[in-house]
């Protein structure tokens, strides 16, 4: 096990991309193997360390900021195992330290798909099963959790887990009962609440009747153990992908493609007929949004009032006649049907991808030229009070004067909002306005992160969500897997939920 100490050596593994300022260790600890890791905690649980697990930085809610002890890196925990072929799909078991864009490279060769598709496609595996990491691609796949088939674990005190799915399973009042070697137990009980019924949660342990452990590991943010290896599912690797960016003169007429797409695709599923217009990916960019992408994509129609990009996956016997039907369903909704663009070649989708991803990297430009930090929201809602917190952002940010951008995750009603503070006096505004937004998120049912996490940036949000009631059963259930409470310090809640 590497162990570093000279603080210039360390400054990597102290911050995330959050730019949350602050992040400290006295060491950082690097093991090779599943083993190593359980040795460096039971000796930091032994001395009462706090331990704070290193990832590949990409988090955007300072999980990965120290704030004392000592962090642990699982960079060396990158060993792909042997990727096993099962009917159409397959399996492979995963190190934690794993770059997911390599992973998902390595099983791509063999006409497999694994189909995460968070944006920054350089975080570890590990920090994917932490955060539970969905993107665009969820709305027809679904989150990390759905693909998780088993789990290594090491806990604080020193033990390996090494669990597969429905193996340890709650009970009907959520107690739930791990054992450990040498006859001993983790007598736990789930909290109480019930979660957002939105498509997409990230916020908090996890919680349903008969819940499997698995489930709970996942999205823990490394609070309950350190995930070093997955198990995870495979899927066959589509034939082809029809991809578009449709543009519409009103947000009316692009609410109303939406939702078709959504329903049309969502009835496909049920009957699980295949060669029926199924969306993988519905995203959304506001009329803002387009604004700024002029700058770097002349083509987007000046009479835009907003935009979707969308994919379908095809074959070569489908992939007409499904051409066909979402070209009807531009047609219905009023879109500018002349100004959008459709692709099925690898260069064409590369190219609507770029277009997707180029809009959060011209925001950090423009934030950089002004000196501040944006306030991005990560808020979703239930299917049928999307339209109405949607024109709550528009509205709220109108009346203030403020500059921002809305783009995101729309067949999962979860968008995107990038407040632009142009002073301080504005951010300050900017962040008054956040809290509206998540009281009313709240307020019909949503949640307060559906894909980024909680760390340590919105613990406060998340009393707003559940009641201290609830965070203190959640550090109930984390004191049982971490007695000493040394793992993940200020993530998911704060010290005064942790005092015995």
């Amino acid at each position: 096990m590497l162990v570093k100490t000279e603080q210039d050596e360390i400054q990597s593994f102290l911050a995330d991309s959050s730019n949350m300022a602050g992040g400290r260790a006295a060491r950082v600890v690097i093991p090779e193997n599943s083993e190593e890791v359980a040795e460096a905690l039971a000796r930091a649980s032994s001395e009462r360390t706090p331990v704070t697990v290193a990832g590949a930085g990409t988090g955007i809610v300072g999980g990965r900021v120290p704030l004392g002890g000592v962090a642990l890196s699982t960079q060396k925990l990158n060993h792909v195992g042997e990727i096993i072929r099962e009917g159409e799909g397959g399996r492979a078991a995963v190190g934690a330290g794993v770059v997911l864009a390599d992973f998902q490279r390595e099983v791509r060769a063999r006409g497999l798909l694994y189909p995460l598709d968070p944006t920054e496609s350089s975080c570890f595996v590990g920090g994917t099963v932490a955060t539970n990491a969905s993107g665009a691609r969820t709305f027809k796949y679904g989150p990390t959790r759905r693909y998780v088939r088993r789990l290594k674990v090491a806990l604080a005190g020193g033990d390996l887990l090494d669990i597969g799915r429905g193996e340890i399973l709650a009970d009907a009042e959520g107690r739930i009962r791990v054992p450990l070697s040498g006859g001993r137990n983790i007598e736990a009980r789930l909290p109480s609440y019930t979660m957002p019924a939105t498509r997409k949660h990230a916020a908090g342990y996890f919680v349903a009747p008969g819940a499997d452990l698995i489930d709970l590991f996942v999205g823990s943010e490394g609070t309950l153990g350190v995930v070093t290896e997955v198990e995870v599912s495979l899927l066959p690797q589509p034939e082809g992908v029809l991809a578009g960016v449709v543009f519409f003169r009103t947000e009316d007429d692009l609410l109303s493609f939406v939702h078709d797409a959504r329903e049309r695709s969502l009835a496909a599923r049920a009957i699980g007929e295949a060669g029926r217009l199924d969306a993988r990916a519905l995203e959304y960019f506001d009329e803002e949004s387009l604004k700024f992408l002029r700058e770097r994509y002349p083509l987007v129609p000046l009479r835009a009032a907003g935009a979707v990009f969308f994919e379908q996956e095809t074959t070569p016997a489908t992939e007409d006649a499904l051409t066909g039907e979402w070209l009807e369903l531009v047609e219905r909704h009023g879109a500018l049907a002349n100004d959008s663009w459709f692709g099925t070649n690898q260069h064409d989708r590369a190219e609507m991808r770029a277009f997707r991803h180029a809009l959060p990297v011209m925001v950090n430009e423009w934030l950089a030229r002004h000196g501040q930090r944006k306030v991005s929201t990560d808020m979703a809602v239930p299917d049928e009070a999307f339209p109405r917190m949607l024109d709550f952002y528009k509205q709220t940010l109108r009346a203030g004067r403020l500059q921002y951008v809305i783009f995101g995750h729309v067949g999962d009603n979860h968008v995107h909002v990038n407040v632009l503070p142009r002073d301080d006096v504005e951010q300050l505004a900017a962040r008054e306005i956040y809290l509206k937004f998540i009281r009313r998120a709240v307020s019909l049912g949503g949640t307060i992160s559906a894909e980024h996490g909680v760390g340590k940036i919105k613990r406060e949000y998340l009393r707003e969500l559940y009641g201290d009631a609830a965070l203190r059963e959640m550090a109930e259930l984390k004191r049982a897997f971490d007695p000493a409470c040394i793992l993940g310090r200020g993530n998911i809640f704060g010290e005064e939920f942790l005092r015995a």
